[in-house]
């Protein structure tokens, strides 16, 4: 995450970041900005549920035939 906002505002001074605050606090003030930030805070949580639960949608498959095939040889599941 941190890499990716290096990567966007890499390229970018101190002054340059500095207009750009300035221009967001007159397009939004001062009131609004903390909903926003709110609002992409509910946005991006929301994004890491879905892929945790489409990475558990692909390992879950993988485990029961791990497990499965552990419990036809005997052997037990390291867990993973």
């Amino acid at each position: 995450m941190l890499n990716s906002i290096l990567l966007l505002f890499g390229n970018l001074g101190t002054t340059e970041l500095i207009i750009i605050v300035v221009i967001i606090l007159l397009l939004f003030g001062g009131k609004k900005i903390p909903e926003l930030m709110k609002g992409v805070g509910k946005g991006v949580r929301s994004f890491k549920e879905g892929m945790d639960e489409v990475k558990d949608e692909v390992e879950k498959p993988i485990k029961e035939a791990v497990d499965e095939e552990n419990k036809d040889t005997g052997t037990k599941s390291n867990g993973k």
